[in-house]
Formats: C-alpha cells, sequence, structure tokens
C-alpha cells in the first residue's frame, strides 16, 4: 500500500519544489532555489501559511511590486544560466495582474520563471469575492487568465489530486531549454488550504536533465558545404550562446576559422571585446564594423539568435544579392527564419559539431579579409576612446563619458544590468565585454524599471561579485521601490543613476520621425500644450536615499570617477547620481549604424513629419525579404 502523507495543497507545493534539481554536464542544482511573495487574501492562508511551514526547505524573499519581483526572479535565472529560478507569488485581483508585464519579458527572454497567484474559489461559495472578475458569458475564467498568452505553460489547480499532474508538467517546462520560460500556477485560495492525502513518492528528489541535443547529420553537412562555400562569413552571436554557456566553444571556432563575430543584445559578451575574431554589436544599435560586414558577407552564421528587427536592421541591413543564412538554434522555430539552412541543436553542441567537420580541410577565410575587419574595428576603437574622453574632468559629462569613467575602474568581475532608453544603444556600441557576464542587457521586451530588481536577483545568484543597475531617470520612476528589498535584506547592488530629464532616447526617435519630442522631456506644461517649460523639480538623489540607500552625488567628471569607486567598494546598497545632458540633446554616441522601421504618418501639415516621410520610404524601398 502506497503511504501518504496529509497536507494541504499549499504546503506540498512548497515541499514538492524543495526537492525538485536540475542537472547538466554533470552540475546539479536547486531549480526552485527560492519564493518571493506579496500576501493578500488570495494566498496568506494558504502558501503564505506552507512558506512558514517549511521556511528551512524553502527560502522568502518580501517584494514591494509584483512586477519586481518576476524581474527579480528573471536576472536570478539569467545569472544562473536558466538551471535555477525563483518562484513568486501573489494574491488575486491587481497582484496577479502585476506578474503580466514580467511574465511577458520571462517568455520573450526564454527565461524560467514559475508564478503561483491565488485565484478565486474553486467551489464558488462566495461569489463574487473581493476583486473578482466577474464574467457573465465564462464562469470559469479570472484575471489569472491573462497571465495564458504570456505564459509557456499555464493551469490552474481547482482539485487537490489536480496538483501532481501540473506541478510535474511545470518543472517539465522550466527545465527545458527550448521551451522554458514564464510557466503559470494558479492557485484558488480555498485549494490553497484544503488537505489531502499526499502519495510519498510525490516529495522524492526530481532531477530534470537539461539536455544538449547534438546534430543531425544531414543538417550538419549540409551547414560544412554552406561554409566552406563562403568567402565572406559573418557571425552572429545571440542570447543562445550564453545559455548554453558555448562562449568558449564559440572562441575557439572563431580563433580556427577566422570568420568574425558579431553580437546582438542577448548575445554580446559571447567573446570578450578584445578577441580578434570580436567585431562588436549587430544592428541598428551595432558598430559601423560589424554593421558593414553584415552588407557584404555572403553568409551570416547566426548562433542562438532570434534575428530581431534590431538585429536585421528591419530588413535592410543584408544587402549582398545572394546572402544566405545557416542558423544553428536549440529550436526548430528561430532556426528556420529567414529561409536559413537550419542546423537544429544546442550551441555547444552544434559548434563543437562545425569545428570538427571543417577542421579536417582546414578552412579558414582568407588573410585579407581578417586584415580587413581588423584594420576597421581599430578605427572604430578609436571611435570609442573619443566617446570615452573628458578633456575638461571638472564639466558635467555626458553619458557616453560616464561610461568611459565606469570603464576605468572596473574588472571582469562586474556585471552590468540595463534594459530600456538610450543607454543600451551606447551599451551596445561602446561597451568593453570583459567577461561572458558581465553584459546584462533585457532587449527582448526592453522593460523599463527591470534593472534595480533583475539586479538584486543577479547578486542573490552572484553574492561575491560587483552588480550594477545603470540607470536613467525614466526607468527610475518607474519601480524604484525594490532599492527596499535591496537595504532589508542586506543585498549590496550598486544604482548608477542618470539624470538627463526626460526620455531620451524616445525624444530622439520622436524627433527622427516627426514627432518633434512631443511628451518626452520631463519639464513643466506650455500654454501651447507642449512640455517645453522648465525643468521639473525633482529629486531622485533624495528619493532613492529616503527608500534606504546611500546616495553618492556626482557633478562633474571627477566626481564621478571618485563616486563610482567608493560605491564598488561599499559592501552596502549604494547609489551613484549624477546629471547628465538633458532630453533635448543627443548622448554624444556615434549615430545609428543601420535602420529601424518605426512608420511616419503617411500625412501630415508640420514640415517636420513631412520630411520625416520622405526619409523612410528612401529607407523602405530597400528591404527585401530573405526567401
Amino acid at each position: 500500500m502506497t503511504s501518504t502523507t496529509r497536507l494541504t495543497v499549499a504546503q506540498a507545493l512548497v515541499r514538492f519544489l524543495s526537492v525538485q534539481y536540475t542537472e547538466r554536464d554533470g552540475v546539479r542544482r536547486r531549480l526552485i532555489e527560492a519564493t518571493w511573495g506579496i500576501f493578500g487574501h488570495g494566498n496568506v492562508a494558504g502558501l503564505g501559511q506552507a512558506l512558514i511551514e517549511y521556511t528551512d526547505e524553502m527560502p522568502f524573499h518580501q517584494g514591494r511590486n509584483e512586477q519586481s519581483m518576476v524581474h527579480a526572479a528573471v536576472g536570478y535565472a539569467r545569472q544562473s544560466n536558466r538551471l535555477s529560478a525563483h518562484a513568486v507569488t501573489t494574491s488575486i485581483g491587481p497582484g496577479a495582474t502585476n506578474l503580466v508585464t514580467g511574465a511577458a519579458l520571462a517568455t520573450i527572454n526564454h527565461l524560467p520563471v514559475l508564478l503561483l497567484p491565488g485565484d478565486t474559489f474553486a467551489t464558488r461559495v462566495a461569489d463574487p469575492v473581493l476583486q473578482q472578475l466577474e464574467v457573465p458569458y465564462a464562469g470559469d475564467v479570472s484575471v489569472n487568465d491573462c497571465l495564458r498568452p504570456v505564459s509557456k505553460y499555464f493551469d490552474r489547480v481547482t482539485r487537490p489530486e489536480a496538483l501532481i499532474p501540473a506541478a510535474l508538467q511545470a518543472m517539465r517546462v522550466l527545465a527545458d531549454p527550448v521551451e522554458t520560460g514564464a510557466v503559470t500556477l494558479a492557485l484558488p485560495q480555498d485549494v490553497q488550504a484544503e488537505a489531502y492525502d499526499w502519495p510519498d513518492d510525490f516529495f522524492a528528489e526530481r532531477t530534470w536533465h537539461v539536455r544538449r541535443p547534438a546534430t543531425d547529420l544531414a543538417e550538419l553537412a549540409e551547414a560544412v558545404r554552406a561554409v566552406r562555400a563562403s568567402k565572406r562569413p559573418l557571425i552572429i552571436a545571440g542570447g543562445g550562446v550564453h545559455h548554453s554557456r558555448a562562449e568558449a566553444a564559440l572562441a575557439e571556432f572563431a580563433s580556427a576559422t577566422g570568420i568574425p563575430v558579431a553580437s546582438t543584445q542577448a548575445g554580446k559578451g559571447s567573446l570578450n571585446h578584445d578577441h580578434p575574431q570580436d567585431v562588436g554589436g549587430i544592428g541598428h544599435t551595432g558598430t559601423a564594423t560589424a554593421d558593414e560586414l553584415a552588407r557584404l558577407a555572403d553568409l551570416v552564421i547566426g548562433i542562438g539568435t532570434r534575428y530581431t528587427d534590431f538585429t536585421t536592421g528591419s530588413g535592410t541591413l543584408f544587402e549582398r544579392p545572394g546572402v544566405r543564412f545557416l542558423n544553428l538554434n536549440i529550436g526548430a522555430y528561430d532556426g528556420n527564419k529567414l529561409a536559413g539552412q537550419p542546423l537544429i541543436a544546442d550551441a555547444r553542441s552544434g559548434l563543437t559539431a562545425l569545428a570538427s567537420e571543417l577542421s579536417k580541410d582546414r578552412y579558414r577565410v582568407t588573410d585579407s579579409y581578417i586584415a580587413e575587419y581588423r584594420e576597421d574595428k581599430e578605427r572604430w576603437e578609436q571611435r570609442v576612446d573619443a566617446c570615452y574622453e573628458a578633456e575638461e574632468p571638472d564639466v558635467r559629462p555626458t553619458q557616453p563619458q560616464v561610461l568611459g569613467a565606469l570603464d576605468e575602474i572596473v574588472d571582469e568581475s562586474d556585471i552590468f544590468i540595463n534594459a530600456a532608453g538610450s543607454l543600451p544603444g551606447d551599451l551596445h556600441k561602446l561597451w568593453r565585454t570583459r567577461s561572458f557576464d558581465q553584459y546584462h542587457l533585457e532587449y527582448g521586451y526592453s522593460c523599463m524599471g527591470y534593472e534595480i530588481p533583475a539586479a538584486i536577483g543577479v547578486k542573490l545568484a552572484a553574492p561575491d561579485r560587483p552588480v550594477w543597475a545603470l540607470v536613467g531617470d525614466g526607468t527610475y520612476l518607474m519601480m524604484p521601490t525594490e532599492i527596499v528589498t535591496a537595504v532589508q535584506e542586506g543585498i549590496a547592488i550598486k544604482v548608477l543613476l542618470i539624470q538627463n530629464h526626460g526620455y531620451a532616447s524616445i525624444g530622439g526617435l520622436s524627433e527622427s520621425v516627426g514627432g518633434e519630442r512631443f511628451g518626452t522631456a520631463y519639464r513643466h506644461q506650455a500654454d501651447d500644450g507642449t512640455y517645453t517649460g522648465a525643468p521639473l523639480p525633482v529629486d531622485l538623489a533624495a528619493n532613492a536615499a529616503s527608500l534606504g540607500m546611500r546616495v553618492l552625488r556626482a557633478k562633474t567628471v571627477s566626481d564621478l570617477r571618485e563616486a563610482l569607486a567608493v560605491a564598488r567598494a561599499a559592501d552596502t546598497p549604494t547609489c551613484v547620481y549624477v546629471e547628465t545632458e538633458t532630453a533635448d540633446t543627443v548622448s554624444g554616441a556615434p549615430p545609428a549604424q543601420a535602420w529601424w522601421d518605426v512608420p511616419v504618418a503617411a500625412t501630415a501639415t508640420r514640415s517636420s513629419a513631412v520630411k520625416a516621410r520622405e526619409l523612410y520610404e528612401r529607407h523602405v524601398s530597400t528591404r527585401r525579404r530573405h526567401l
């Protein structure tokens, strides 16, 4: 007879989660390392009680905003190579719907997070309950159904025994390198507290093997032929290189073949900046070196990339007639993009197999091609030096000079988190990565507010390393609340807060598409309805200090260098606040090296929009469909 243990559904779930593990390459880790939570009537008596019951088995982190908790969990998962994740529990109502943005971010970026929102009564004895959305045409719908399209797996556990298959499926998806993303188990508040006799086998340790799929031999043969036939190949390294931990394999492959390596935002750092084959970022925010190589490439080898519009220049970047694509990707969906030759495999396994085959005839690009891109990269590095240099150290810095000051004091141990605004473009073009996991850009969803909570998650995964959240004033105002969590738990993140009085990135975009920077500056409203009055008297440094953070103010480049050094050495949460140029001016970085399609008004009376439309139509005419 099967032995059982009587527990509530919530207690059983927490106990189950505490004994789930992943394994890859012989390394075993807890799959759900901790749980974040904000409690309300929908989860306090269920999961809240269970987390106290099993406090030794399941660490808990108290959040301030439900979306922020997901961002922290995502930061932890990425830094943990997707082999370990966090759970997030909320009440019903706004607590649950606040998860949606974070869930979308996790799923788009293929990063695991387990969401455990409370739900309305399964028994419907109290109907409607507080915060319940009543749907007249469907009695089984709640606000949690908003999470369905942004989850890789969704289930509503309406009976205790239904938890067993739901929990197992949830773990399967979280540990799957192709399917992983946000996983949602909606938990009705009455079911959470209901008792059931659970088979003890449900609580046995389980290890979920994270696969490294090998190449198909026919696809590998086609890939080898494509590379051998190419004269000007270019590798585009995407986030899949990092997820696979294929950086060393890529470095060896690039060194052996001489093929230059450009990187997407997610893939930057796949090679260190000083590797002979590294040519920097690709696409709209990329380097002139990488984008010129892309225009002339006869074979583009995408490794773990989704080919977003920023990477492809909205279909205008790869200009060469007859250019072909070879896509090494663990997922067939991405492997077949741009009518490419798919090589469906784990990035590391695929690179190793490809390198082995190409070594048989010692394939290597010509010396003239190598000399060409190395010389061009050197010219680009001189442009980076010029952007970083501050000839007058006692004046207010530009944004690139802020990055230059940071560049002077860090080493390969530092980690930088960013997601939105003008910083992603400057970082992608200018930052010199020193280690494979130094550059943490969330650009799949480019979610303002991600940086500070994600830095907390990264610091939890890498407690002995300096972790920086790089934020502008726009993204800071979206979600500074987790500073309180960092202070409460003594998580010594560093926040570099750059004040430029508005949405600088969107302001520049608005100007380029005929929008005249309308509604993008943080200024008082003028009589004509535009925000062109005096700058707002907002003191973000005082705000950060009020939340418990140590704040260092820097007015000049010299001040900034000193403050950054102090912050880097700090063992408590510390913020460096610096005011740069306003949102009305450019950042000082080189302009975009490839186009990005943001449609411009087809009819307008204002001259700025008319001129922008003329330029837009010229760019659109160069778009290609790679078929």
